[in-house]
């Protein structure tokens, strides 16, 4: 029986089952593909809340001495977007790519703890869910006064309880906790599965890139959400059990504070675009038609970046004071990190030379993340030399080299693992025509938020300001930047429109629409529950290709 026979019979009899079966079979599953799908879900669902609270933000900014939101209102939606992209968009939409496709590359057929992977996602929901509840919990029964106004990174002592009155900085702190708890009982999961579930003949070195990178991910989850933890527990004793740690009134350190976060914060930049590294080393040899250039300095420059990266965190901290030791060695840290990342950058052009490419939407989104990234990198290596740190650490340049990291590396990366992987998910084809048009949209908005933010940060606009005096250049530069936010929105709703529409109306994909190479596109798509009838062996890192083109000298190309 062909596989799209047995898609629609699989559809008729989900469509005759009652609604309220489907949601307890989704809400009790332990099946990887149902949670990575939860997952991706639950992330659109909060990058919809998140990019509603940037528009109102960018339209607060949008001319000088505006009052379309309080300043309480403006401090609220600054706090709310960068903790729910963060936190609730980027990492969840990442674990959920790696929930559903691990096990699928390596041969599995489950994550090694489907319990434990079920309870951890349902704790990033809590989370999620947590933090937003301060929003309607008011100041009566549960005292939550409102949504958390402290910043996503929370310095103290704007947590204090002096300074923050009612409970919204506790829902703050408890959901940021929850999630981390989630995080980690993920990243075990993932760790597990990787080095004890691979199907006969999956060496290390014949893993896709996809699992090695994930691999190195959710090392760092383990290392670097532990410390947030840590300090979200002595935040709660400061405020509820007379603990002093961060109180400077007291002989606390608020420096303390920004150590704990920031040794959390900078590696996880890294949790974050290493998956999606992942995702351009799946996705540009597929459309460029050739294998991955380079694949054991592929590996190894990640876990350089992985290694490197838990030692750069201060450099959000040279405006602080430190002594000239201290800054010399995270300057040094800084500058040393862009060789191994440059090394992927190179590695990703040289597979793309000499190749038959593609371009398909989600090779689109790859080539522009090669080109956005490459510059938020040169960015980055400006903001790590001291000097110049000192002068732009507090400016808008620092929010325009963050979200050309965030938007133009890791978001571009996450629309095109969407586009690539979602006739796996669901059985259909995304639009082709709305898929560019989404992303020329997507570059254009981008490109004139964020270009044009770096220029009145060299002008001076200071971050986590409510309002500004006209005349001082930013005035012009901040419409602009408000334009494209709302290009940028334009173009999110032209994507999930896709994703609705394609749902129902989509062609069917079959099971390998890319002529990819990995095992996930050798079964049907949507995959079945047991994912193998029986275990697959691979002899190369190219197991599909290899059944596919016998013929090619390179078929086993190791």
């Amino acid at each position: 029986m062909s596989s799209d026979v047995m898609a629609i019979q699989t559809a008729e009899v989900a469509a005759d089952r009652p609604w309220l079966q489907v949601l307890h079979e989704w809400v009790t599953t332990v099946d990887h593909k149902r949670i990575g799908v939860l997952y991706i879900l639950f992330a659109l669902l909060f990058f919809v809340i998140g990019g509603i609270e940037a528009t109102i933000i960018r339209i607060q900014l949008m001319r000088p001495h505006s009052d379309f939101v309080s300043p309480q209102v403006f401090n609220r939606m600054f706090t709310m977007h960068g903790t729910t992209m963060i936190f609730f968009v980027v990492m969840p939409i990442l674990f959920g790519f790696a929930n559903y496709l691990v096990p699928l590359m390596i041969g599995a057929r489950d994550m090694a703890f489907p319990r434990l992977n079920a309870f951890s996602f349902w704790l990033t929901a809590l989370g999620g869910f947590l933090l937003y509840f301060s929003f309607v919990g008011g100041s009566g029964l549960y005292g939550a006064g409102n949504a958390p106004d402290v910043g996503w990174w929370a310095y103290a002592p704007l947590t204090s309880r002096a300074f923050s009155v009612g409970h919204s900085a506790d829902y703050w702190t408890i959901a940021v906790l929850v999630s981390g708890f989630g995080s980690i009982g993920t990243a075990i999961n993932i760790i597990a599965t990787i080095l004890s579930m691979r199907c006969p003949g999956m060496t290390l070195s014949r893993m896709p890139l996809l699992a090695w990178l994930t691999l190195v991910m959710s090392g760092l989850v383990l290392i670097s959400i532990s410390p947030l933890s840590a300090a979200q527990i002595m935040l709660l004793v400061d405020r509820y059990l007379g603990g002093h740690f961060f109180d400077t009134q007291a002989g606390g350190s608020a420096t303390l504070w920004m150590h704990f976060f920031w040794i959390f914060g900078h590696p996880e930049v890294y949790i974050l675009v290493i998956p999606a590294f992942a995702f351009a080393s799946e996705i540009i040899p597929v459309f460029s038609r050739k294998p991955i250039f380079g694949y054991p300095v592929m590996v190894a420059a990640t876990i350089c970046i992985a290694f490197i990266g838990m030692s750069v965190w201060a450099h959000h901290m040279f405006t602080i004071g430190m002594d000239s030791n201290a800054n010399t060695f995270f300057v040094l840290t800084t500058m040393a990190i862009a060789v191994p990342t440059g090394i992927k950058i190179f590695n990703w052009l040289g597979t793309m030379w000499g190749g038959k490419i593609q371009f398909k939407t989600p090779m689109l989104f790859c080539v522009a993340f090669l080109f956005q990234f490459l510059i938020a990198g040169l960015t980055g290596i400006m903001l790590g030399a001291a000097p110049f740190n000192w002068q732009l650490g507090g400016s808008y340049f620092v929010v325009a080299h963050f979200h050309y990291v965030i938007v133009g590396g890791i978001l571009f990366c996450v629309f095109g693992a969407i586009y690539y992987w979602y006739p796996k998910i669901t059985g259909r084809m995304l639009n082709e025509s709305l898929g560019k048009l989404h992303f020329w949209l997507f570059v254009i908005g981008f490109h004139l938020t964020f270009d044009a933010m770096h220029i009145p940060g060299v002008l001076g606009m200071p971050r986590r300001i409510y309002t500004y005096e006209p005349g001082r250049g930013w005035d012009t530069w901040n419409v602009i930047i408000t334009i494209g936010a709302f290009i940028q929105g334009i173009a999110t709703l032209v994507f999930l429109a896709n994703l609705i529409l394609s749902y129902f109306k989509g062609p069917r994909a079959g099971n390998d629409p890319w002529d990819a190479w990995t095992l996930e596109w050798s079964m049907s798509s949507p995959p079945p529950a047991y994912n193998f009838a029986s275990i697959p062996t691979v002899a190369s890192r190219r197991p599909l290709w290899d059944l596919k083109h016998p013929e090619d000298p390179d078929s086993h190309y190791e």
